[in-house]
């Protein structure tokens, strides 16, 4: 039996709803709990005629993890409907759910919906902007946003299991704020990201107060980078890495454990992490989550990256033996295993283009035409990118080109 997670409480405040009936609204409020994937255990609605209490109704849904309520004060126009669940069902699903069909049948009424905090928890709750996003994306690329949010929300509150891949430099972007609750809360079950990502999560969490901003980095010259150079500052983009403070305080940490036994990269740094002292709050880090839920890490091509150059020249003066650091294909072998073991559907959110998110997708034909074995699709998958398909690019590909190497579904 799977245990009980933290659970919320999502609610939907709606006006100008003066006549509704109390058996319709059951009715769709059962189909919202059926689409949720939660289990409905009682349901019924009680009419009032006004003599004894405010005209309306009360209608009631039970889940075998809390509830669903709604109650209609006819006379004022009003209908408050409270979705809480204490086990995995995100309620917001719920919701959204029923503001859809009601809009549809009462299209003058107003609606406020609100996710309070999760219940139960100890970890601080991800700043919710769902009511933001479901009041204002309304078209467009904003459009697209919002509904990407509907289905991975569905997706997930159904059990699905999500990879999400790092290109570029979000580490440095400080998407270790985010990724961190979301790790802890069972929301992210594995990570892809490029040697760069893995890396310079750890540098921010031992250097981040040393770091510095470059608000004006459009209009730098060649000078001006110069100058970052000679202070030893690594520019990324409008931030900063400091090179003493982060990379080569690093350095001799990570040689001493390469000379401890073969171990994938991300390993490598897990096994370092109790010795280094944080500059910044564990909470931002996604590597110290990650390894905290002992999710699957994989970073394919390990090589381009600082730790890389490092570990190669270590090799060089005969400081490491090449094979401590395991390579990619043995990434891959591990990530086959990991998907083959998979109850759930698995799907991802590829963050950037490139071998990040190339890599993992890439299990499903491995799997099925080169191992002649009969593995599920990815049942969902997201990307955020800017790339385009020029000179053939894969990262720039539409998903649809996915489904012709057998990795997604129709």
């Amino acid at each position: 039996m799977n245990p009980i997670s933290r659970g919320s409480l999502a609610v939907l405040d709606c006006t100008e709803v003066h006549s509704i009936d109390g058996k319709w609204m059951l009715e769709i409020m059962t189909k919202a709990v059926d689409f949720s994937g939660a289990r409905r255990v009682h349901a019924h609605v009680e009419e009032f005629d006004g003599s004894k209490s405010p005209e309306g109704f009360a209608a009631v849904i039970l889940l075998d993890e809390s509830h669903l309520s709604a109650h209609h004060y006819a006379k004022e126009g009003l209908l408050a409907i409270d979705a809480f669940t204490c086990g995995k069902t995100d309620p917001s699903v719920i919701i959204q759910y029923l503001h859809d069909e009601l809009k549809k049948e009462y299209p003058d009424l107003i609606a406020n919906m609100s996710h309070q905090m999760r219940r139960f928890g100890s970890i601080p709750e991800v700043g919710n902007i769902r009511p933001f996003v479901e009041k204002y994306f309304l078209h467009f690329n904003a459009a697209v946003v919002r509904d990407a949010s509907r289905s991975l929300s569905s997706f997930l509150s159904s059990g699905g299991k999500l990879l999400i891949s790092l290109a570029g430099a979000m580490s440095t972007a400080e998407i270790g704020r985010l990724l961190n609750p979301l790790i802890r809360l069972d929301m992210v079950h594995a990570i892809s990201c490029t040697g760069a990502n893995l890396e310079e999560d750890l540098f921010h969490l031992i250097a981040g107060s040393h770091y510095e901003r470059v608000p004006n980095w459009r209009n730098l010259t060649a000078e001006d980078d110069y100058e970052l150079l000679s202070k030893g500052m690594n520019r990324v983009t409008d931030t900063c890495i400091p090179e003493e403070q982060a990379i080569r305080k690093i350095e001799p940490l990570i040689i001493s454990q390469w000379s401890q036994g073969r171990a994938f990269p991300h390993e490598h740094i897990w096994a370092i992490l109790e010795d280094i002292e944080f500059d910044m709050p564990s909470t931002s880090s996604w590597l110290v989550a990650a390894k905290e839920k002992n999710i699957p890490i994989i970073v394919p091509g390990w090589e381009d990256s600082t730790l890389g150059n490092i570990f190669a020249a270590a090799c060089m003066k005969g400081e490491v033996n090449p094979e401590a650091v395991k390579s990619g294909i043995e990434y891959m072998i591990e990530f086959s295993k990991w998907y083959r073991k998979q109850s759930s559907p698995v799907g991802m959110l590829q963050v950037g283009g490139g071998i990040a998110g190339d890599f993992p997708i890439c299990v499903v034909p491995l799997l099925n035409q080169d191992m002649g074995m009969d593995v599920p699709k990815w049942q969902w998958f997201g990307q955020i990118s800017e790339s385009n398909a020029s000179y053939g690019g894969y990262s720039g590909a539409s998903p649809e080109e996915k489904i012709s190497w057998g990795k997604l579904d129709v």
